[in-house]
């Protein structure tokens, strides 16, 4: 079921939004060649209460047997890992890495998503092509992020930008409603055919996160059971934020 947010719900998801953008903000000044992906997560957490917000994230449940919940409060996903990578002191970051992170902030029972993927030290021009792209992919998609189309079209425009800039969507994780819940109706693939699935309606709020690999769209799971890599080694990027839908544009939450 897909929920109509009302005026006070979208007031206190923008907040928890804010929050969100914010530590995105201070994790951009303190990636550089030497930290480690604990430092980050620590960081971020820290942020995150200072703010009053909770790190939705942690201790998320696993849906594996025998598989822990989640540890952290950031996913930090490196080179070719795509999402769901797990902080830890043991990864160092170096020169020419790239990294994702994606995080959720709680803050007064409502939501805020987004992700980012950041250059460490130097980086090939194949990397920022990469970057950029998976950034641009939704914005291309967030145009049809409005009453009157579906959410298929937004699918669609995605996955076309990336296809025609010589990379490759994931196709199995996606975008998904927020609110109240993390994750909620409707699911938002990064490919898909226009004019398809759930019609979009103002007071909707979606995490829509393009995820997309260098090279072919094959992925796998980690042995740790939550990180997603690719399966030809090929470095990936993601790109997350939460939007509003408004009888107009849509308007994002997660941009500082």
């Amino acid at each position: 079921m897909i929920e109509i947010k009302s005026k006070r719900e979208i007031e206190l998801m923008k907040e928890a939004c804010r929050i969100t953008a914010l530590v995105h903000k201070e994790l951009e000044k303190a990636i550089k060649p030497g930290i480690t992906t604990l430092e980050l997560d620590m960081l971020a957490e820290s942020i995150i209460r200072k703010n009053g917000g909770i790190p939705a994230q942690k201790g998320y449940p696993s849906e594996e047997k025998g598989v822990k919940n989640f540890p952290a409060t950031i996913c930090a996903s490196v080179n070719d890992e795509v999402i769901h990578g797990i902080p830890s002191r043991k990864v160092v970051l170096k020169d020419g890495d790239i990294i994702s992170i994606d995080f959720v902030t709680c803050k007064d029972g409502y939501n805020g998503d987004a992700a980012r993927t950041h250059i460490v030290g130097k980086a090939s021009e194949e990397d920022k092509k990469l970057i950029e792209v998976t950034k641009q992919a939704f914005f291309e998609g967030i145009k049809f992020a409005k009453p009157g189309y579906r959410i298929g079209d937004i699918s669609f425009a995605i996955q076309q930008y990336v296809e025609k800039n010589g990379f490759s969507v994931v196709k199995e994780f996606q975008g998904h409603g927020i609110g109240r819940l993390m994750h909620e109706d409707p699911g938002i693939p990064n490919y898909g055919k226009p004019g398809k699935g759930p019609k979009i309606e103002a007071g909707m709020t979606l995490a829509i996160e393009p995820m997309v690999i260098a090279g072919k769209p094959d992925v796998w799971e980690l042995d740790d059971g939550w990180t997603i890599a690719s399966q030809d080694g090929t470095k990936a990027a993601h790109y997350e934020n939460t939007v509003l839908i408004t009888e107009k544009e849509a308007k994002v939450l997660t941009l500082y």
